[in-house]
C-alpha cells in the first residue's frame, strides 16, 4: 500500500539539489531543466508538507531549520536507493565507497595518496563527499566518514588517527624570524580550539596588540595561502606533512603543541560493509598507523 505522506520523487530530487547548490539556476542546470520548473517542484514540495524549506532572497537562497533537517533525510534515501539499484543491476559488486570527509582532508591528505590506493586496489570506485555543514547530519549518506572535531569526543565505533601537533608554518621564501613575524598575516581555520592563541600560549606570550588573524571555513585556505607566501599559517602534520616534506612549507619556529582535535575514521556498518569498504578502512588504518 502506497504512502500517501510520500511526496513524488522529482519534487525530492528538485529539492536536494537546489539545496546542496543553494541555487535554484545551478539546480536546473545539473537537472538538465528550467529554473521555474525546479522553483515550482519546490514549491509544490513546501505546500505538500505544509511549511518552508527555503528562505528567498533576491540572488540567493538560504536553507530554513526545517529545511536542514529534511535534507539529511532526502540525501540519505537517495543513496540508499542509487546503492540498491547498483546492486540489483550487478554494476556494484562491491567496489563503490562513498566516503564523506571535509574539504581539507580530502585535498591536503587523501587526494595527494589516491595514485599509492589505486596502485593496490585499482579496482576501486570512490565518490569523496565533501560539505561544509555539519558532518555529524550529512554522514549519514556516505558509507565511510572521516571526522574532525574535538580529541576528547571519540564517536562511538570511531578509531582515532594519529595524534597530531600544530605548529606555525610559512613559505620557505619569506624571512621570517623571532622579530618580525608578525608584520606578517596570519591565517587560520574557524571553529578550531588549536588555534593561535592556544599556540602562542606554549610561547607564554599572545598576539601583539593590532596583529588580526585572517579565518576560513576550511584549512584548505589558510594553509595554501601560506603555500603562496601571503603570510604565516597554523597547521597540523595530517595536513601539512607532506608540504613540509616537499619543502613547499617550513616552521620558522620550533614551538608544536599537542592538537586538540583529532582525526576519526568512522567504519562502514557490519551490514553495510563491502569489499571496498574494507579495503579503504585498511589502507587508512596503515597510512596512519604503519607496521
Amino acid at each position: 500500500m502506497a504512502d500517501s505522506s510520500l511526496p513524488p520523487l522529482n519534487w525530492l530530487r528538485a529539492f536536494e539539489a537546489a539545496a546542496r547548490t543553494l541555487s535554484f539556476t545551478a539546480a536546473a542546470q545539473e537537472l538538465n531543466m528550467t529554473q521555474p520548473a525546479v522553483s515550482q517542484q519546490v514549491k509544490a514540495l513546501e505546500n505538500h508538507l505544509g511549511r518552508a524549506l527555503f528562505v528567498r532572497r533576491t540572488r540567493s537562497l538560504q536553507l530554513t531549520e526545517a529545511g536542514r533537517i529534511y535534507l539529511p533525510s532526502v540525501q540519505e534515501a537517495f543513496a540508499t536507493l542509487g546503492k540498491g539499484t547498483r546492486m540489483l543491476i550487478g554494476g556494484d559488486r562491491g567496489k563503490v565507497l562513498t566516503i564523506h570527509c571535509n574539504l581539507a582532508f580530502s585535498v591536503l591528505w587523501l587526494a595527494p595518496r589516491l595514485e599509492e590506493l589505486y596502485r593496490r586496489h585499482p579496482w576501486l570506485v570512490l565518490n569523496v563527499v565533501t560539505m561544509v555543514w555539519d558532518p555529524k547530519s550529512f554522514a549519514p549518506a556516505a558509507d565511510v566518514e572521516i571526522r574532525y572535531g574535538s580529541a576528547t569526543d571519540d564517536p562511538p565505533g570511531a578509531t582515532r588517527l594519529g595524534e597530531d601537533r600544530c605548529y606555525a608554518i610559512a613559505s620557505p621564501d619569506l624571512d621570517v624570524s623571532e622579530a618580525n613575524w608578525s608584520r606578517y598575516p596570519l591565517f587560520d581555520c574557524t571553529g578550531v580550539e588549536s588555534n593561535w592563541e592556544y599556540w602562542l600560549a606554549g610561547r607564554r606570550t599572545t598576539l601583539p596588540r593590532g596583529c588580526t588573524v585572517n579565518l576560513a571555513t576550511t584549512y584548505s585556505v589558510s594553509i595554501m595561502a601560506a603555500v603562496n607566501r601571503a603570510g604565516l599559517a597554523l597547521a597540523h602534520d595530517t595536513l601539512a606533512g607532506a608540504l613540509l616534506d616537499t619543502g613547499q612549507l617550513v616552521k620558522p619556529f620550533d614551538t608544536e603543541r599537542p592538537l586538540l582535535e583529532a582525526y576519526f575514521l568512522i567504519p562502514a556498518a557490519a551490514h553495510n560493509e563491502t569489499p571496498a569498504s574494507r579495503a579503504f578502512e585498511a589502507w587508512v588504518l596503515e597510512q596512519f598507523h604503519p607496521g
